[in-house]
């Protein structure tokens, strides 16, 4: 059975002129230039730190437009931060209410726009009704296991793209491309080790629900210390799901918690690795 859920925690935006791949190229940690029409790839926008600001997902639609499926606690802010860079380029931003459909599973739904990856896909616009079977929780899951990281307003800037882990996802981060903002901190983090952190998927048996941006504990020989962010967290059916970054190496077998909870977290492993 396949799960037909509206993607409620989306907005969609679109980036078109004649300056619109130069400007997103100078701007986003992926290789805009290689993005075919029709093709798309999660990618990140950094301050001048290259601590990211937000994370996306850059749809090219025409030699120069684009779609940007941004989080909707993120699109105010990482619009607003767009903006404040294109003020001598000739790219506009033009919100669009289209109707965001993800399916976890099989799909025959035709949609302007298809983009598959995982057994999961995300509809734009689709051309015909839609009904839907399940929470848009359930896709925030589904982000969670396959290893995206879903930023929020509490962690964004706090951030370098390694830490997210997004050098590991389809084309989000080129070391090869030119400059772009934040750049000269990533590729730091790549080649001379910079980047101590990543981002880990803990899972564990409880009701309790955890607060962004919070701590977790670890148990250590000395016993429960804090560490780690809590990125993003989702309790489905008594089972809590939690996008944690903390220190990128970690013991097989190190034990984890909420604070003041007793049920263990157990790491969840990410279908990629993280090396």
């Amino acid at each position: 059975m396949s799960h037909v859920i509206p993607l409620k925690q989306y907005g969609l935006i679109e980036a078109s002129g004649v300056d619109a791949e130069t400007f997103l190229q100078g701007q986003l940690t992926c290789d805009v230039g290689k993005l075919a029409i029709g093709q798309s790839t999660v990618t990140a926008h950094c301050d001048p730190k290259g601590k990211v600001s937000a994370v996306f997902r850059l749809v090219r639609v025409g030699e120069q437009r684009f779609y940007l499926l941004f989080r909707t606690a993120l699109l105010p802010a990482a619009l607003d931060q767009l903006k404040k860079y294109a003020v001598f380029s000739k790219v506009g931003f033009t919100p669009l209410d289209y109707p965001l459909v993800g399916i976890i599973g099989d799909s025959d739904i035709d949609a302007e726009i298809k983009i598959e990856s995982n057994g999961c896909t995300i509809l734009i616009n689709p051309k015909s009704a839609v009904e839907f079977n399940a929470d848009f929780t359930l896709w925030d899951l589904a982000e969670i296991q396959q290893g995206y990281p879903i930023l929020s307003d509490k962690t964004r800037l706090e951030f370098i793209p390694q830490a997210l882990n997004l050098q590991c996802l389809e084309q989000a981060v080129s070391f090869q491309k030119g400059c772009y903002i934040g750049q000269e901190t990533v590729a730091r983090a790549k080649y001379r080790g910079a980047n101590k952190r990543a981002m880990y998927a803990l899972q564990g048996q409880t009701d309790a629900t955890a607060e962004i941006g919070g701590e977790i504990e670890m148990l250590l020989e000395g016993g429960w210390r804090k560490t780690g962010t809590i990125l993003s967290a989702v309790n489905f059916n008594g089972v809590l799901w939690l996008q944690v970054v903390m220190a990128n190496q970690l013991e097989e077998g190190t034990h984890f918690r909420l604070p003041g909870n007793q049920i263990l977290l157990d790491v969840y492993p990410l279908p990629y690795s993280i090396e």
